[in-house]
């Protein structure tokens, strides 16, 4: 699973807490560096299997060409193995999307879109600080479709300040409409860093009860249940054979190897992170200096992940995987935190799997940080 970081966006939005500068002029120096990276880190994974995958995040991926796209993909497909890519994911802002990017970006072997939408309300849209228009957002995914992409994902937020829930049926009805076959949705988290964290520290940010984002989600849940769309994550949807693989593999644990400023790799022994500040991560790689962080993770920490990742899923744990991969002890432990959830009903044993019903998601951070093992 590689990962490869565009840290490039035209705007903040108001929420964003990820590394990115509004500056694109030094990005053909950056995609210089991030395909050095890939040649000094090319060993950083153990061998296979694991899923074959590699998503463009950001930051906004869409800033590049297809071109530039293509060199990073070319670069991947030499030095990795297997050499080829069961998915390649790029992100894409509605306002970057043109029929002449698209033709290009479909001709370089992308299978995969993730839409930014967040709404299809422009006064949402303009207090969230995006740049494109709800009508751009619904030419951009039919623009995609038209250029022959079926894998396409949008992205859709609640939650938010003066969200009302008839916007909120309103955008799940729009989304609906647009026929995609994969539909993330998130709540709205307030960062401190962001504008939105700066407003709620000053008490200025009108948010919604925690009521009415529960009512929110569940409305999600159910209405996307009935459309076809498996709850398959807490916060992805997905019809039969359209579920994300590069995201599935985080959430089974897979190894995997994130490539620029701020990118996060995990090989299931130990934790790296790049250094967050485009600058200093070229200089690093310019200079021949390792540009992360290094963490050992204990037994403790891994089965802590394990937990938090595969919780999150409609599948969820394996306890047989969990006795074989990290011991008895952390089994029974598990199971022995696990007996009050259990008989309420918002975790379920279902042979030899622990899940949470996606119904009842909403409490899986409570559920989850119960189960923890503390060192």
């Amino acid at each position: 699973m590689l990962y490869i970081h565009i840290p490039f966006c035209k705007q903040l939005c108001a929420y964003c807490d990820f590394h990115f500068s509004i500056s694109l002029e030094r990005k053909e120096q950056m995609v210089h560096a991030l395909l050095r990276e890939m040649e000094e880190r090319k060993n950083y994974l153990p061998a296979p299997p694991y899923p074959s995958t590699l998503y463009f995040g950001g930051g906004t991926p869409s800033a590049l060409s297809p071109a530039e796209l293509q060199t990073l993909t070319d670069k991947a497909r030499r030095i990795f193995t297997p050499p080829d890519f069961s998915e390649i994911t790029v992100e894409i802002n509605p306002d970057d999307s043109s029929p002449a990017y698209f033709a290009q970006l479909h001709k370089t072997g992308v299978t995969r879109l993730s839409i930014g939408v967040q709404s299809f309300r422009d006064e949402l849209l303009k207090q969230l600080r995006r740049r494109h228009s709800a009508q751009q957002a619904i030419d951009c995914v039919k623009t995609a479709q038209d250029a022959g992409f079926k894998n396409i994902s949008i992205d859709l937020m609640y939650g938010l300040p003066q969200q009302t829930p008839e916007a909120w049926r309103q955008d799940i009805a729009q989304a609906l409409s647009l026929q995609t076959p994969h539909i993330s949705a998130y709540h709205l988290s307030i960062e401190p860093k962001t504008l939105f964290g700066k407003q709620y520290a000053k008490g200025t940010l009108p948010l919604p009860d925690e009521e009415t984002g529960a009512q929110q989600f569940l409305y999600l849940h159910h209405a996307l249940e009935d459309a076809g769309y498996t709850h398959y994550e807490i916060s992805n949807f997905a019809r039969p054979g359209f579920r994300a693989e590069h995201n599935s593999g985080y959430w089974q644990g897979f190894p995997y190897l994130g490539i620029g400023p701020s990118a996060h790799s995990c090989n299931g022994q130990s934790r790296q992170w790049n250094i967050a500040n485009n600058r200093r991560y070229m200089e690093a790689l310019e200079n021949r200096q390792p540009a992360f962080e290094t963490e050992t993770l204990t037994p403790g920490m891994r089965f802590n992940e394990y937990l938090l990742l595969s919780l999150r899923t409609a599948e969820g744990a394996d306890l047989q995987y969990m006795a074989k991969t990290f011991g008895e002890p952390f089994l029974q432990h598990c199971l022995q935190q696990a007996q009050r959830y259990l008989s309420t009903g918002d975790l379920v044993r279902d042979g030899n799997k622990l899940h949470i019903p996606p119904p009842r998601f909403l409490l899986a951070d409570a559920v989850i940080r119960d189960l923890f093992r503390m060192e």
